[in-house]
């Protein structure tokens, strides 16, 4: 089976619209490995992306984990955002809840029908003996972990790999259980406890910025460093041009594990969202996240920052500019 565990440093899938094919093209020509990110996608639509991509890839996927939401707190919240949505004439009091998985069954039989070299998962285990079908079709299985517990579990589930994500990496934590903030264990520390405790191939992610960044990782015993954030500024990203400005302008900002987008935790920019509605967010993926998306897609289009997810690690200060090959092949240097 394929292997993206060769190369130093991979692009990491950004769901929501940051990972495109130019992007998972551009890491192959650099001599890395990129995904494609088939969350918020429907199957047709990561068949699509599929097709469009010349060299190696791999394709992340959210197993469905569910985090049902209370739906007193649901429209609690709802009616909290209210005031947010004015500006824009949406009423996130008037949403319904939400609660789906993502077209999972559609997305795992194309990637069992049309097989990919590399498949990851993340949020959870997924179900069904997906990871042994995956296997059988000769795919090489990863699945993100944040914990020796959960590394452990993803062992017993079959993965090839572990992609060990640390808590300084930007957007959705993949823990196993989202109602606890993951535990802000420096990367290498992490990489090294997950490498005590079994044998597996490891892919460090989480917060990576610099070449030395990457080579902490790597000297921790980790075969590859993934990285995200360090591209979301690349003529190849397909992020949004106001979450790119921020990543840019706001180098005094710090970054916040959070559920007020998404009722799951995800690092993003303390921006004034975050600020109004962190601490009386509840736990509810993807109830949350379909709540907020309306908001969120009005807010970015009209270039409001303050009212948009602006996902980062906490290597955000580093990410750069220009051609994501150029960036990627900085992040590997002398690795």
């Amino acid at each position: 089976m394929t292997s993206p565990l060769d190369r130093p440093v991979i692009a990491a899938p950004m769901a929501g619209g940051p990972s495109t094919p130019a992007l998972v093209d551009a890491a192959a020509a650099a001599g890395s490995f990129g995904f494609l990110a088939a969350g918020y996608r429907t199957a047709a639509d990561l068949a699509a992306q599929i097709r469009q991509v010349t060299g190696d890839f791999g394709v992340n996927v959210f197993a469905p984990a569910p985090v049902p939401v209370d739906p007193a707190a649901f429209r609690r919240y709802a009616q909290e955002l209210r005031p947010e949505g004015e500006p824009y004439g949406i009423d996130p009091a008037a949403a319904e809840i939400v609660e789906n998985d993502d077209d999972w069954a559609a997305k795992l039989d194309l990637l069992l029908t049309h097989p990919v070299p590399v498949v990851s998962f993340t949020f959870g285990l997924p179900p069904g003996g997906a990871i042994a079908a995956l296997r059988r079709a000769g795919t090489f299985v990863l699945q993100t972990v944040t914990s020796v517990a959960e590394a452990r579990a993803a062992a017993e589930a079959g993965a090839d790999g572990l992609v060990v994500q640390a808590a300084g990496a930007g957007a959705h934590s993949g823990t196993f259980t989202p109602h606890a903030v993951p535990a802000e264990v420096p990367l290498p520390d992490l990489v090294r406890s997950v490498l005590a405790a079994l044998d597996r191939p490891v892919v460090a992610a989480g917060g990576i910025g610099t070449a030395d960044d990457v080579r902490a990782a790597l000297a921790a015993g980790a075969r590859s460093v993934m990285v995200g954030t360090a591209l979301l500024r690349t003529d190849e990203s397909g992020a949004s041009a106001v979450h790119k400005t921020a990543l840019a302008e706001r180098s005094a900002a710090d970054t916040v594990l959070t559920r007020a987008f998404s009722g799951r935790p995800a690092r993003a920019l303390r921006n004034g969202f975050v600020e109004r509605h962190h601490a009386s967010a509840p736990a509810g993926y993807p109830a949350v996240h379909h709540l907020t998306t309306p908001l969120r897609r009005a807010a970015a289009a009209a270039g409001d920052a303050e009212r948009v997810n602006l996902w980062a690690g906490t290597g955000f200060r580093h990410a750069a500019s220009g051609p994501a090959a150029a960036v990627l092949r900085e992040l590997a240097r002398k690795a």
